[in-house]
Order: structure tokens, then C-alpha cells, then sequence
């Protein structure tokens, strides 16, 4: 993401397709085998999780007897002996919780925000079951600052630990470990889409290999630098040559006979991992739900991209931003507006009526920058009306005015949208900002965009911006959608700063 759209998604591509990838696999296997290394980072965490969790009861037990808090008792039990006792055997049971909650399970492991849950769910789990003992024993008497402390860095410790041997694996990664081998059925353009995106996230820990389809010629590239590697009746060989423990079936490029029949031969083997695609790629940046009805597995698609905590986690970073934003430029704003009045006649908010969350409409503000008898200029120009209708974006736009080119090039007209962002419109971070006309230029995506709220800035404001064509804002669009984290909208946050203050591609 540090530099264009296109051109860092084809980097990570062919970083991971060209052959050296593979070569750096083989020798991370021929060191440690995958399943050691597994072993190694379960056994990691296990550390981590110990030595954490042992650290926040030593810090509660600080905090709570050393520092003269009001909120606490100062007549609480606090004898030293009486809490070492406590955890050493409060350590051990959390742990055993930890696994009863899938801590330790591949499949729950390196996934961030469902991970960090479950750690948040076992600490309190823990919590819960010592209230519980204190409750039914009466002599069980311990500071109840202790252990709310306790529970609060037990949490907050743990996910530090355990977001930085994240960090660790996504590094090994990159020199070949912690890479499952994977093949993907089918070579159509849903298996393309599949592979764009699994090759391009250098997190997967998927190492995609290659195709398999009755359709295609053996070593013909199918993408990037992904070949062919032989027929649908040819999986056996396949899958003992290359050691390949995961299959991605691209459903509609298969009939339902060849998915039954691949189901019946590799469903229930021992170290295989079998993944089918929804067969609608256009979507493939909206999380699906599959929900038995009357006996029926049926799949539903979500309105939206982010659902519980991860909604709740960015609307609490929109808030956390863009509250203290807007009272520390009140006094900016005024002298803008007052600036605006002077400059040229005509009101100081623009309302553009743009697309949001669902496809429902609203009017984003923004500082007015052109003269209100912009069409009537515009059509002196017939040039830069045809420019403006493939682009919506004009370098040199003779309806803009003197002031409004600086607040352009240092993106200060786009402050008012501060207050869309409270109104929960759009988001700090999110998708460009587009007109009910620019949804044509989406075509197949379009329906992508809209499970998202867009953004002040992101990806692509800090890749070009203006600077970019439409293919590569849809491609930043959808990359965004599909990738979102909490870390890369503050990664994002952050890197506009640099970019607003430069001006490249405000206009």
C-alpha cells in the first residue's frame, strides 16, 4: 500500500507467485516440518498466555495496594502470601479455559478481531468462576479491586502478547513458514477473482499453487504467475506431489456433479482442508451467513460489510476522532466561512448528494469552492465537460475559485464532512465518496461499495488520489473492503497526515 493501487497489489502478487516463493516454502518445510512448526506456536502462545496473565495479576496487586485510589477499600484482605496462592492456582485454570474456548485451535488462531473476542470472552469466563467461589464460600475473601484489575489486564496483556507473535508469524511468512499449500478447482473468472485475492493478502498463510480444471491446458498461466497444474481426475497425484493440505473449489466454474464427487473423495480426509466458494465473486467482499431453514442450509448475504464488534470498534474510532477534530477546528472553520464570503458570492456549505450505507442517499458538506454559475463556465469548455464526465475530477477547473484552489490542494473544503461522520454517514476511513451517476463505473462492484460507509480519506487518498484513474479507485475501493482492519484504518489515519500537508494529486 505505499505506493498505487495497482501497482502494490501486483507487487504482492507476484511476491507471492513467482517461483522463489515456492523455493522459500520447500526450505521452510525441509527445516521444520508444518505440522512442528504448528507445534511451536501453539506452545508460543501457551508461554504467552502464562506469562501474561501472570503479569497482570502482579500489576492488579500493584495498582490495587500500592497506589491510593478512592474507588477502592482500604481495608481489603491484601496479604502478599494469600494472592501468590491464588495464582498459582488461578493461572492454571485460565489456561485450561483458554483451551476450552478455542485459543489454542488453529482454525480460531491469527485472525484478529475473532481472536482478541475470544480472549475477552475466556478472561471473563475466568472472572466469573472466581466471583463464583467467593460467592459460595464465605471464607474465599479477596479485594474486589484485585480482581476486576486483574480481569482488565489479564485481557488487555494477553492481546498485546498475542497481536505481537502475530506480527512474528505474518514475518516468518514471508520466508516460508506458516504457509499452507493450497490448489484451487475450477478456471474461470470467479477462480481468478479467488486467486487475486488469496495471493494478494500476504496474510492469508494460504501458498496458492495452482489450478485444477478439466478446461485447461497443464502449464498454461491462468493468472499471475499460477499455472495449470493438471485435471480434476489427476487431484490424487496432485496432492501427494505437492503436499497440499487445502482445496478452494470455485463453484461456478464446476458442475454440481464435480463438487458432490470431489466432497465424496476428499470431504472426510485426514489433513485436508476443503473450502468452497459462494459461486457469487461479484459479492465477495460481503460476509455471508449460512442458516438452516425447514432442514435447508441456505446462505444469506449481509447488508453490510462489518457486523458487531467490528462495527462497534470503528464507530468508536470515528467518534475518538472525529469529536476532538472538530472542536480544535471550530475557530478554522469560522475564519474559512468568513473567507468564502468575501472570496465570491454564494453559500459557504455545498451539499453533494452522494451514496451511502445501502445504497441510501445523503448530502455530504463540504466548503464551497466553485462559483455558483459553475455549468453556465463549464459550458464554454466542451473538452473538460467530456473529460469531467469519464473522470468526475477536472486537473484544471475554470469553476473553481481563487480560494477554493487552496482549500482543495490542502483538502480543507472536505472538513465539514466531520459532521457526517457523527451522523454516522460515513466513516473516518472507508471508500471514496461517489454520486448516484459514478455507480455505473463500478459495474459488477458497484454492490461491494455500498456495504461500507465511505470515508473522509483512505486507501485511496494516500495512493494518488486525484492523481489515479477510475479502474484503479474502484480496484483501492474493493482492496480496502476486503482487507479492512481496525490497524489499517489507523495505518491509513495516520499516513493521510503526510499526504494532506504535500497536496499531490488535490485538485
Amino acid at each position: 500500500m505505499e505506493q498505487s493501487s495497482i501497482q502494490s497489489l501486483d507487487k504482492s502478487v507476484d511476491a507471492v507467485a513467482e517461483p522463489s516463493v515456492h523455493t522459500r516454502v520447500l526450505r521452510a518445510s525441509d527445516a521444520l516440518s508444518w505440522e512442528d512448526q504448528w507445534r511451536l506456536f501453539i506452545a508460543g502462545l501457551i508461554v504467552n498466555d502464562v506469562l501474561m496473565i501472570g503479569l497482570a495479576f502482579l500489576l492488579a496487586y500493584a495498582v490495587r495496594f500500592s497506589l491510593q485510589i478512592p474507588l477502592f477499600e482500604l481495608g481489603a484482605n491484601s496479604w502478599p502470601p494469600f494472592y501468590q496462592g491464588l495464582v498459582r492456582i488461578l493461572i492454571p485454570v485460565w489456561i485450561v479455559i483458554f483451551a476450552a474456548n478455542g485459543l489454542y485451535r488453529r482454525r480460531n488462531l491469527l485472525g484478529g478481531i475473532q481472536e482478541y473476542s475470544l480472549v475477552f470472552r475466556a478472561t471473563s469466563i475466568g472472572m466469573l468462576l472466581v466471583i463464583v467461589v467467593g460467592f459460595l464460600e464465605p471464607h474465599f475473601i479477596l479485594a474486589r479491586g484485585w480482581l476486576l484489575l486483574a480481569w482488565l489486564f489479564s485481557f488487555l496483556l494477553v492481546a498485546i502478547g498475542r497481536f505481537t507473535l502475530r506480527r512474528v508469524v505474518y514475518a516468518l511468512r514471508q520466508r516460508g513458514y506458516f504457509l499452507t499449500p493450497a490448489l484451487i478447482i475450477g478456471t474461470n473468472e470467479e477462480a481468478r477473482s479467488l486467486a487475486e485475492q488469496l495471493v494478494g493478502w500476504r496474510t492469508s498463510g494460504l501458498h496458492v499453487l495452482g489450478f485444477v480444471d478439466d478446461k485447461a491446458i497443464p502449464g498454461m498461466r491462468v493468472f499471475a504467475h499460477l499455472p495449470a497444474l493438471g485435471r480434476i481426475d489427476e487431484l490424487d497425484n496432485l496432492i501427494r506431489q505437492h503436499g497440499v493440505q487445502e482445496l478452494i473449489l470455485a463453484t461456478s466454474s464446476l458442475t454440481r456433479d464435480d463438487i458432490v464427487s470431489i466432497f465424496k473423495r476428499y470431504g472426510l480426509v485426514e489433513g485436508l482442508e476443503l473450502r468452497l466458494s459462494s459461486g457469487l465473486f461479484e459479492i465477495i467482499t460481503t460476509g455471508l451467513e449460512v442458516k438452516e431453514i425447514a432442514y435447508v442450509p441456505l446462505v444469506r448475504v449481509n447488508k453490510v460489510r462489518l457486523t458487531g464488534l467490528d462495527y462497534v470498534l470503528k464507530r468508536v474510532l470515528d467518534y475518538s476522532f472525529a469529536i476532538p477534530a472538530l472542536v480544535l477546528i471550530a475557530p478554522l472553520l469560522l475564519v474559512i466561512s468568513l473567507a468564502i464570503k468575501l472570496d465570491s458570492p454564494g453559500p459557504v456549505i455545498y451539499r453533494r448528494r452522494v451514496m451511502g450505507l445501502n445504497g441510501k442517499q445523503f448530502d455530504a458538506y463540504k466548503l464551497r469552492t466553485m462559483r455558483v454559475n459553475g455549468e453556465e463556465i463549464l459550458a464554454g469548455f466542451p473538452e473538460l465537460e467530456a473529460a469531467l464526465r469519464q473522470n468526475h475530477k477536472l486537473r484544471e477547473d475554470p469553476r473553481v475559485t481563487r480560494l477554493g484552489k487552496i482549500l482543495r490542494r490542502l483538502s480543507l473544503d472536505e472538513l465539514p464532512q466531520l459532521l457526517n461522520v457523527l451522523k454516522g454517514e460515513m466513516s473516518m476511513v472507508g471508500p471514496r465518496i461517489i454520486s448516484p451517476s459514478e455507480m455505473a463505473m463500478y459495474e459488477q462492484w458497484g454492490m461491494n461499495l455500498l456495504t461500507v460507509p465511505p470515508g473522509l480519506t483512505g486507501l485511496w487518498q494516500v495512493s494518488g488520489r486525484s492523481d489515479i484513474s477510475y479502474d484503479e479507485r474502484v480496484n483501492l475501493d474493493m482492496y480496502y473492503i476486503r482487507n479492512w482492519t481496525l490497524w489499517l484504518d489507523l495505518h491509513l489515519l495516520f499516513r493521510t497526515i503526510p499526504v494532506v500537508f504535500k497536496g499531490n494529486g488535490a485538485y
